[in-house]
């Protein structure tokens, strides 16, 4: 029970991306700007089971994953699969491919933002996950203030039950006007 309350205090974000050096320079950039519990992938495959886990809250997901491994899933393919087992994980496609059919097909399929890797990308990354961020602020007080509104309709409702039954079965006395 006690794991389940600190997981939920933990924000995840991870990164899928099968360039070593890339994926340190994402995770230095990151590390510097924002609290996220980090972790690192160089493949979809071996991401899947942490993501349905931990259900991140954002994913920095590369297109082509298959410098490693010639079998491994692109990201369009991997998106699918995270957006089937954590739908609300928001998927940042950060590739190199200047391609505007990969960049659709990404969209179409859930990627919350397609960056392509170059000079600016970095600066693309944290207006995203900024953005992300706001939302994810308006998320939890809207979560929060709806918890309220519940819990305040109840003690209303109970204090409304608890009147009516007194008025009824309780002591006629304290409701006559006393002169």
């Amino acid at each position: 029970m006690e794991e389940n309350i600190m997981l939920e205090n933990v924000r995840f974000m991870f990164i899928i991306d099968d360039d070593p050096v890339q994926t340190e320079m994402i995770k230095d950039y990151l590390v510097e700007r924002y609290i996220f519990e980090l972790k690192m992938f160089e493949n979809g495959e071996d991401a899947m089971p942490h993501i349905e886990k931990l259900k991140p809250e954002i994913v920095v997901l590369d297109y082509h994953l298959s410098a490693n491994n010639a079998d491994a899933k692109n990201g369009v393919e991997i998106l699918k699969e995270i957006k089937q087992k954590s739908p609300e994980t928001k998927v940042i496609m950060f590739s190199g491919q200047d391609n505007i059919n990969i960049a659709l097909d990404s969209m179409r399929n859930g990627a919350y933002d397609y960056i392509i890797k170059g000079e600016t990308a970095f600066n693309k990354m944290e207006n995203t996950v900024n953005r992300l961020g706001e939302m994810h602020k308006l998320e939890s007080i809207n979560t929060a203030q709806k918890r309220t509104i519940t819990i305040l309709a109840i003690v209303i409702s109970a204090i409304i039950a608890i009147s009516i039954l007194y008025f009824f079965f309780g002591d006629p006395q304290l409701f006559k006007k006393t002169t």
